[in-house]
């Protein structure tokens, strides 16, 4: 069973291989579903110069500057910055870099001092959080928004749009809403199983690990079919064998023509899984470029690791002369 392109060149696959399967154990002598969009993208970011606020070839969301100042701190400070479609990009940097806040800009849940932005050639300074969803831009958070009274599939459906039976006249009327309520219900439980959740689907949210919980909100995001999903440190705390399932879901997602900026500290995924990386330091952007590319920039390591990231910090004699510095 080989990958093959619909008439609209989208992917597609057989019934029986589930997406993770394609994404990291292919049939023998089969390219994997997930490098359809991959070699696209790295073929038009090729061709696209390694410094901080460069344009892309087809960019899904743009943003001119940005500010965000608390008292005297200015927590972000972007001149420009875009995110190609399609792609997976990394935004990285140290804590305190500005790397939530931005997020918190871009989707509406703070205002900035200054700066303008668009999410597929529309300006979205003035809109709510919910209208950036419905725009198509979802997020999920550092720290997991679950409802932990409500079942795993009641969180799932919280997820969905266009739900007449949430008004209060057309509640009353069962068959005014009965089918819409079907169909999210059923793309609830296959996302569900797509992400191994299934057999939690009765449980309380609250009652989830931590990973289980990435999981269910990540799922959560996809209800509303999103053109951009932004992962705020996916990876934070979960479970390690929890991880590589992660990993092939967010690369699944960009199969499905979602194009995916994520926040994360773990560089081991970054290098997997990115076809992008931006780094912040002191909310501005300093660098940009592939994967490679950025890893072996010194300001890079400069920005997480400091000037002794070569040095083996596990030498006694080492930490002992850099306290004589740092006291001198």
């Amino acid at each position: 069973m080989r990958d093959t392109q619909d008439t609209q060149g989208k992917p597609t696959r057989g019934a029986a291989m589930q997406w993770q399967d394609w994404v990291t154990k292919a049939p023998e002598g089969e390219k994997p579903l997930s490098h359809v969009y991959a070699d696209r993208t790295s073929h038009d970011l090729q061709f696209v110069e390694n410094v901080p606020g460069v344009h892309k070839p087809d960019p899904i969301l743009v943003a001119d500057h940005v500010t965000r100042r608390f008292g005297g701190m200015t927590a972000v400070d972007v001149d420009h910055f875009e995110i190609e479609r399609h792609a997976i990009t990394a935004l990285i940097g140290p804590n305190g870099a500005g790397k939530t806040t931005f997020f918190n800009l871009m989707t509406g849940f703070d205002k900035p001092d200054t700066g303008t932005w668009q999410f597929d050639g529309t300006g979205l300074e003035r809109m709510s959080p919910e209208g950036v969803a419905r725009m198509g831009m979802v997020r999920t958070f550092q720290l997991t928004k679950v409802m932990s009274r409500l079942t795993v599939l009641d969180n799932m459906l919280l997820g969905a749009p266009h739900q007449p039976g949430e008004g209060m006249l057309t509640a009353l009327v069962p068959p005014l809403w009965r089918t819409r309520e079907k169909e999210i219900t059923v793309k609830a439980e296959a996302l569900l199983e797509r992400f191994l959740l299934i057999k939690k689907k009765d449980d309380y949210a609250g009652s989830l690990s931590g990973g289980q919980r990435k999981l269910l909100e990540m799922a959560r995001s996809l209800m509303s079919d999103p053109k951009l999903v932004m992962l705020d440190e996916p990876m934070a705390g979960v479970n390690p064998a929890l991880k590589q399932s992660l990993l092939d879901h967010i690369v699944s997602l960009r199969e499905e023509g979602t194009t995916v900026l994520f926040v994360e500290h773990d560089m081991n995924m970054v290098r997997h899984i990115a076809d992008w990386v931006t780094v912040m330091a002191e909310g501005k952007i300093v660098a940009e470029g592939d994967p490679k590319t950025v890893m072996n920039d010194q300001s890079v390591v400069d920005a997480y690791l400091g000037a002794h990231a070569d040095i083996d910090l596990g030498d006694d004699s080492v930490l002992q002369e850099i306290e004589q510095v740092s006291q001198e």
